[in-house]
């Protein structure tokens, strides 16, 4: 009989996992696995060293329930192994963007445990970092461990956004409590200088943000990448160019009209397999990976083609509802600010539909 392992964070989801840990288990068995469970600890790395364990014992199936920062440890777990077992994901986070890219559940555990009955699966695309210090006069290039990603590699001063959200505001208001710090942000965006080589070119000069993405759900939105594939072995590359808030936020806005950013003359937009990054004047460069700091740049970015297989749910159509409401509304205020010329200044909407 094969064998499926949970790894679970018992904290994530208002504990909501761990409450229908029993009936999660019955469908793995009802899937044809006999189930056990691992709870995650405070110890560092907790999820990812299981993730190897596991894999390393054979396990045929390896489902990571918690928010995305769970689920890039268990990839980190098992994406440098030669060979590795299926993933399914239970998502119990905030924006849980990895949840919508596959189309799981995100509102009910036991519905997300259930796509693994579907019988459908994808062969996802996974990130793979090397950070390193130039050589200097003499010297070799001084390599750091190597880690992986799984969904959105981000630099810039709102790539701070996910970790610069303290948890009880997570808790509490969920993804609306990225658009209030987001907002908040956006007044203190600061440009680095850096040069950006890919596939079929280079970018060097001030930059306000990047996103390397592999799926299309970036912080909650699902049209930054409109053209996304999972499994082409392709990153997109998104580079916008040193802007000031009032063209950040056109762009936001241009994002949530259904991806009319691409040809924004701010932004370069490209596909690559491989990405190097390189801070230029001495300006520091930290990358948020999928959600968590990740070091800092210089870094360079391969795509691993089809390396993971991931239980996923194609056919669904997962809508969210109050995310779609609160997007329109950041539409309509940039709209009304290009009819005054961007003399009235964004409104606080976001924050008044937190406190509700």
């Amino acid at each position: 009989m094969k064998r499926a392992r949970i790894i679970y964070n018992p904290s994530s989801g208002r504990e909501m996992v761990k409450r229908d840990m029993l009936d999660i288990l019955n469908v793995y068995e009802e899937a044809g696995y006999e189930t056990s469970t691992f709870a995650t600890t405070p110890e560092p790395l907790s999820a990812q060293n299981e993730a190897t364990r596991a894999a390393k014992a054979g396990f045929d199936l390896i489902v990571a329930a918690g928010g995305d920062g769970t689920i890039n440890e268990v990839v980190n777990g098992i994406a440098p192994l030669d060979k590795r077992p299926m993933m399914a994901i239970i998502p119990a986070g905030t924006t849980n963007d990895y949840a919508r890219a596959l189309k799981i559940s995100r509102d009910d555990p036991l519905k997300a445990a259930k796509a693994i009955l579907n019988k459908q699966t994808i062969k996802m695309d996974i990130g793979e970092i090397q950070a390193y210090q130039p050589a200097k006069d003499g010297e070799e290039v001084e390599k750091q461990p190597v880690h992986y990603f799984m969904n959105i590699a981000a630099l810039g001063t709102l790539s701070e956004l996910t970790y610069a959200v303290p948890s009880s505001l997570k808790s509490l208001y969920g993804y609306l409590a990225y658009l209030v710090k987001g907002a908040e942000l956006l007044t203190h965006l600061k440009p680095f200088s850096g040069k950006v080589t890919y596939d079929d070119g280079e970018y060097e000069g001030d930059i306000s943000m990047i996103f390397l993405a592999l799926t299309n759900s970036v912080a909650g939105f699902e049209t930054i990448v409109p053209d996304a594939k999972l499994d082409d072995g392709k990153f997109t590359l998104l580079i916008v160019k040193k802007s000031n808030m009032w063209q950040i936020a056109q762009l936001a806005a241009q994002v949530l009209k259904g991806g009319a950013h691409v040809n924004n003359p701010q932004l370069i937009y490209k596909k690559t397999s491989k990405v190097d990054i390189q801070p230029l004047n001495g300006d520091p460069i930290k990358v948020n990976l999928d959600g968590e700091y990740g070091g800092d740049a210089p870094m360079t970015f391969d795509n691993l083609k089809q390396h993971i297989e991931f239980v996923a749910n194609v056919t669904s159509d997962v809508k969210d509802e109050t995310t779609s409401k609160v997007q329109e509304q950041f539409v309509e205020q940039v709209e009304k600010l290009e009819e005054t010329g961007g003399h009235e200044g964004l409104t606080d909407t976001p924050a008044k539909e937190a406190d509700k």
